[in-house]
Formats: structure tokens, sequence, C-alpha cells
């Protein structure tokens, strides 16, 4: 077996000049990953300085987590699961690592849709798994189905979807999710759906795909909807038969989750109004970004139902993406993320903004790359 080529995460290397930028004296205002600008809820604060005054800590995995966890499934999806089911991780990347690992075995070829996550390419090549890639455009709102599915030959050993998408922000509805079920129990495809942007929607309410096939691995995280990315908290929903196997695979490769974060994240679970109050703020950027898109020539973009992300096609400005992204960043500050992280193939054609900042960043981000957009040159193709 060969080592694994993984692709470097671009993105990370625009944040790195960004902050470079920073140090240097410029005003930077971070577009270029999909991370909160908020903080904790209020109780998470409250409750993780009381655990420090009084608890040393260790390895631990809270009962009362697990099973609130599984009380969420029963009050948001109307779905029921056993606590033991959900695995804690150190956020949603070890989740899907755990989730590919327990499922698959190496040489595996796993279906997804392209655009996507760059991680869940290179996740999967580092499990040594093979990903099998399906262009999806704007005739299915950059999602895949299950008749993308249905007419793979041979039918893939597993398919990763996710919805609300990264990086487009678009949600399949319930009747695709259905079908994609249904195909997939006729074809032998096991799912594992990313359900990481839930409770980010702009265009009702999201469906998990525990909805509708009940051995899916569902892949989630404190990281978005509850503002904790530096805590690192996420878990894994494991179909019964493979709980103990993905419990084997997280005691050996990551131990626990932190302490402190789940008794932080269990207090985040019910500070809801807080953190509504986020997912209006996000709608209002949302709302900014779409008004203004098209006085920047930026006509084409995903429907963005959910998340908080907008991806746009330049290609009219540039092949290149990250050229382009690196150039923008130095000319305005605005930091955004190329396409070709999450599209090899396309990408080059597409960026992705994040406005999972401030209001006020995003009029200050227009301000400064409307001008810029104006005065770029028109690509050939």
């Amino acid at each position: 077996m060969t080592r694994a080529e993984i692709e470097p995460f671009h993105a990370i290397g625009i944040s790195r000049l960004a902050h470079q930028l920073k140090g240097e004296g410029a005003s930077i205002i971070h577009m270029e990953f999909g991370q909160p600008s908020t903080g904790a809820p209020a109780p998470a604060i409250a409750r993780a300085h009381q655990v420090l005054d009084s608890d040393g800590m260790g390895y631990w995995e809270s009962p009362a987590l697990k099973a609130r966890i599984a009380r969420h499934y029963q009050e948001t999806y109307g779905v029921a699961i056993e606590a033991e089911q959900a695995v804690l991780t150190c956020g949603a990347s070890p989740a899907l690592v755990l989730a590919l690992s327990s499922a698959f075995t190496p040489g595996d070829r796993i279906a997804l849709a392209r655009p996507g996550y760059v991680a869940y390419r290179n996740s999967l090549k580092a499990l040594h798994l093979t990903p099998v890639e399906i262009a999806c455009g704007p005739e299915s709102r950059y999602q895949l189905t299950a008749q993308a599915l249905a007419a793979l030959e041979p039918a893939p050993a597993g398919v990763i979807i996710a919805s609300p998408a990264n990086p487009t922000g678009t949600i399949i509805p319930p009747d695709e999710l259905a079908a994609i079920a249904q195909v997939c129990r006729e074809r032998g495809i096991r799912i594992v759906s990313d359900e990481i942007y839930h409770g980010l929607s702009y265009a009702g309410p999201t469906h998990s795909m525990l909805e509708f096939e009940p051995t899916a691995l569902i892949v989630n995280s404190f990281s978005k909807y509850f503002s904790m990315v530096g805590w690192r908290l996420g878990w894994l929903v494991a179909p019964a038969d493979l709980v103990a196997r993905a419990r084997a695979f997280v005691g050996n490769l990551f131990l626990t989750a932190p302490s402190l974060s789940q008794h932080a994240g269990l207090a985040a679970m019910d500070a809801r109004e807080e953190l509504e109050g986020h997912v209006a703020v996000y709608r209002a950027n949302r709302q900014l970004l779409l008004d203004a898109l098209p006085s920047l020539g930026l006509t084409a973009i995903a429907p963005p139902d959910g998340a908080f992300y907008i991806w746009a096609d330049i290609g009219h400005l540039t092949d290149d993406s990250l050229a382009f992204c690196e150039k923008l960043l130095r000319e305005t500050g605005v930091a955004t993320a190329p396409g070709l992280d999450f599209d090899p193939v396309e990408g080059r054609h597409f960026i992705r903004f994040s406005f999972a900042v401030s209001t006020q960043e995003v009029r200050e981000a227009l301000e400064r790359i409307q001008p810029w957009f104006a005065a770029q040159s028109r690509n050939s193709r």
C-alpha cells in the first residue's frame, strides 16, 4: 500500500497570510474560515468557570451529555437513539475519521459531491479509501442526488452527504433525502451524513438522515451552531451494529473529548435564546451579501439555504482562484477561501465567502471589495 498523498488546505494558507499582514499593520476582515466570530454561550462559560474551580478532571465521557444529545434527536427530528450511540469526540473532524474507520475497509470506494468540504476527500485518502467524486452543478443545486447514486457503477461502499453543505450552503430537501436513503438501501451503500451546520437554516427546518435511514452514521459538532470552535467537541451517532467498533476506535485513537468542554457543551445545549440570536445575525449578513453581490458582477451563486457561506462563480474574472484570493487579500484586507479547496476541477473559477462575522464587518468588507471588483479586468474564457 502506497503512502497517501494529501493536498494542502489552501484557505489555511490564506489565513496565515492574513495574520502576517495584520501583524504588519493591515486591517483584516476574516471571511476565509467557517467559524463564528462569537464565543461560547454565556451559560457554557459560566459552567466552565464552576468546573475549573471544583474539578481536577481527567479522561471522561459525560453520561449526561450523551443523554442530552439523544434527547436532542428525539425533540428535533422525532428520532429515538440510545445515549450510548452518541460517541463524543474532539470536534467533527475526529468524528468523520471515526465514522470512516468504523464503517469501511481500506480500498473501499466512497462517493461524495464535488464541490465539497476539502477534508472529506483528504480524510478518505489518508485512510486509504478511494474518493469517488460526483460533479454537482447548479442543476442539482450543487448536491448529490438519488439519481446520481443510482447511476454510479459499480455501487460504492459508502457515500458522504452534507446538508447544509460546505461550501455552498445548499440543503437537500426531505423527499430527496428519502430517495437517497432508498437507493442506498437497495444498493448496499452505507451513508455518512455530516450535519455540522444543522440549526443554521434560512429556508425552513433541516432534516436528519436518521429520519430516513436509521443505519446512517451522523457527524455533528459544537463548533458551528453552538459557537464553540476552540472547545473541540463533537459527536458521532453510530448505528447499533457499529457502536462497539466505534468506541474501540475512539478509545485507542483519541481517548476522550476534553472534560471541560463536555461540561460546557451540556450547558450550551439549553442556551437557545442566545444561539438563535447568532442565527439572526447570520441571516442579516446573508441578506446583505445577496443584495450586494450582483453589483460586484457576482450573479452566479449557489443558493445559500443554510450554514454561513456564499459560493460564487468568478470565472469571468480568473482561472486561478487561489491567486485571486491572495490578490484580493493583499489589496483590500478581505480574506476569502479559494474554490480550489472544495473542487479540484472547477474550483479555480469559484470563491467562498463566510458570513460568520459581525454585520459591521460584512458592511466594511463590501465597501472595500465593491470598487476592487469593479476595477478587475474580465477573463477571456
